[in-house]
C-alpha cells in the first residue's frame, strides 16, 4: 500500500520578495522535514539556519511539530527593532 502523501507549503518573506514553496511529503512530516525538501535554504543562503524562528500559520512551533496538510510553515526573519521600543518612539514624535 502507497503511502499517504500530504501536501504543504514553506514560505519566507523578505521586505521586497515573498516566496512559497510547495512540497508533497509523508504523513507525520515535521516541520524540520519540510523547510529541507523546499530546498528554501539553496534559494535563500543566507537564513540563520542555527537560530531558525518558525511557525504555523502565524503561530508560533517548534521545528518537530508534525504537521498536516494544507499547512503553511513561516520562517521568521529576525526583528531588527524591539516593538514596543518602536511604538514609543512613534509616539514621541506625535
Amino acid at each position: 500500500m502507497a503511502e499517504e502523501l500530504i501536501s504543504v507549503e514553506v514560505a519566507y518573506a523578505l521586505p521586497e520578495q515573498q516566496s512559497i514553496f510547495t512540497v508533497s511529503l509523508p504523513n507525520g512530516v515535521t516541520v524540520e522535514q519540510a523547510i529541507e525538501a523546499s530546498k528554501v535554504f539553496e534559494h535563500y543562503p543566507n537564513i540563520d539556519q542555527a537560530a531558525l524562528s518558525v511557525g504555523i500559520f502565524g503561530s508560533a512551533c517548534k521545528l518537530d511539530t508534525p504537521l498536516k496538510t494544507g499547512d503553511r510553515v513561516e520562517i521568521y526573519r529576525p526583528l531588527h527593532h524591539d516593538p514596543k521600543e518602536a511604538r514609543r518612539q512613534r509616539a514621541l514624535k506625535n
